[in-house]
């Protein structure tokens, strides 16, 4: 995630708010709520280098596999439950979805928007996209699936969310109008309905 992306995600999160990252990564983003916004909380990640990264930047992680579920956290333990560049990568995202809804009073969820224009663009000339937000060949992804604006939409309302916020990222700049089209990063804000 670029810093741009990072500070805009960021913004979305109340001050002083208990926070849950699910596939943290190295850290950042809880490391920035942490110092900027006086957050507290824990991230989740299952790869040995990011716990590390997360442990040197001292922000509270737990390594999981988050495809077992989050059967760890009692119901809405936390005020906000984060999953940034995650869904893509889960072979359970509808059940992660049902879970951020449970653990957390209003989730946030951002992932490559599969419907941007060069991805468009690039399928239709026959190739799947490789762009900075899609940065893999197609047999070499870390990503499970791809997802669009309507996607998302369509399951959250599937599973009884309340979409709160929605709007796209470029270059970290917020994207209200034509996100779908426009937009590298679709970014939901939702909660339990």
């Amino acid at each position: 995630m670029t810093h741009d992306n990072l500070v805009a995600i960021a913004a979305l999160v109340p001050q002083g708010s208990r926070v849950l990252d699910l596939g943290c990564g190295d850290g950042a983003l809880l490391a920035h709520l942490q110092q900027h916004k006086a957050c507290t909380g824990y991230g989740v990640e299952l790869d040995d280098t990011n716990v590390h990264a997360c442990v040197q930047r001292g922000v509270n992680v737990l390594q999981l596999n988050l495809d077992l579920g989050l059967s760890v956290f009692a119901d809405q333990s936390f005020d906000v439950v984060l999953q940034i560049d995650t869904l893509q990568h889960l072979r359970n995202a509808e059940t992660m979805l049902r879970e951020t809804a449970r653990v957390g009073k209003t989730g946030i969820v951002a992932f490559p928007n599969f419907a941007h224009w060069p991805n468009r663009l690039s399928i239709l000339q026959g190739r799947m996209p490789v762009t900075k937000r899609l940065p893999y060949q197609w047999y070499d992804t870390p990503n499970i699936r791809v997802g669009t604006f309507k996607d998302f939409e369509v399951l959250a309302e599937k599973n009884g969310l309340h979409v709160t916020d929605s709007f796209g990222l470029q270059n970290g700049q917020r994207v209200d109008t034509w996100p779908n089209l426009m937009a590298g990063t679709a970014v939901f804000k939702f909660e339990r309905s």
